[in-house]
């Protein structure tokens, strides 16, 4: 993979950039230059790195203490299926099935018709595992986050053998140019967005028509006020355990089917909801949930976009 294959754009008025020198974009509309520090572009808007920075700081601070990131290379490579760490190991056991099926339903049937690499983009990124996977298939992977650290961001980019262009980027101003991208994902990541339906609008204009969108691992609930609890319920948590409630960004947290039906009519987009089958005891959460009067699990699902024509 090299690096030109991307058209990377101004994240302020989609301009595309001019090169000032191998480190240094420019862009002559708006005056704004962009520097690649350590490797990665750094491409957030100034005026927004202030609002992100307590962000970043909280959520760095609960991925150190949850034992994230290693210091072995082998760990990186061999995510997402095994987690030599064995800190996180049913965690990645989720990630590994809605992988799988993403690149299932996904990735094979565009390498099929299209029979070329493809130009995706990873949102929320961390640590780059699924960019280097699919830089592994040979295709063209840009891994987008806000977290630049190298235990569980995106500095973690050198552990992997793999070529695959860090990004430091907001999902609502993509530096990106219009209709350059055949697949965009969210990994995890949708859920953290501050306002979904802008978020869909700022990837859409990515998008070309014939892309597809995809949403991996965001939780997803039937009843609105079972997401509304579980937030409490994580905020609380957050505030005895870490000091802070984990709430400094305004997120949406969660998606329901009616929302995921309202943004189908808004955006013009068709989901695909795909559900991998995670273990038969996580099939019968549910129920048990049901049974002990307690708020409805999360749903967690391989959900797929197609832009109507």
């Amino acid at each position: 993979m090299t690096e030109s294959t991307f058209s990377l754009a101004c994240p302020k008025c989609g301009s595309l950039l001019d090169d000032e020198n191998a480190a240094t974009k420019k862009c002559r509309k708006d005056g704004l230059t962009f520097h690649r520090v350590d490797g990665i572009w750094r491409m957030v808007l100034p005026e927004r790195e202030e609002y992100f920075s307590r962000f970043i700081r909280d959520y760095e601070t609960v991925r150190r203490a949850e034992g994230r990131g290693s210091h072995d290379k082998a760990y990186y490579a061999n995510l997402p299926y095994r987690d030599l760490s064995g800190r996180m190991s049913a965690d990645w056991r989720i990630r590994a099935k809605s992988f799988d099926a993403f690149l299932k339903h996904v990735i094979v049937p565009m390498e099929k018709n299209t029979k070329r690499p493809l130009q995706i983009l990873d949102l929320g990124a961390g640590n780059g595992w699924l960019s280097n996977r699919l830089a592994l298939r040979g295709h063209h992977a840009a891994a987008i986050d806000l977290t630049v650290n190298d235990f569980d961001g995106l500095g973690c980019y050198r552990f992997y053998d793999s070529k695959f262009l860090p990004v430091q980027a907001e999902f609502d101003y993509l530096p990106f140019f219009k209709n350059s991208a055949d697949v965009i994902l969210f990994n995890a990541s949708l859920h953290y967005s501050t306002n979904i339906e802008q978020t869909l609008r700022e990837t859409l204009r990515v998008l070309n028509q014939s892309s597809l969108l995809a949403i991996i691992d965001s939780p997803v609930y039937r009843d609105a006020s079972s997401g509304e609890q579980m937030v409490s319920e994580r905020e609380t948590q957050f505030a005895k355990q870490y000091g802070f409630a984990s709430n400094n960004l305004p997120s949406e947290n969660y998606l329901t089917y009616t929302r995921l039906s309202e943004l189908a009519d808004k955006m013009q987009v068709q989901w695909k909801i795909i559900t991998p089958f995670y273990s038969l005891q996580w099939s019968i959460r549910p129920w048990i949930a049901k049974l002990l009067h307690r708020r409805e699990p999360a749903k967690f699902h391989v959900i797929v976009g197609k832009i109507f024509s």
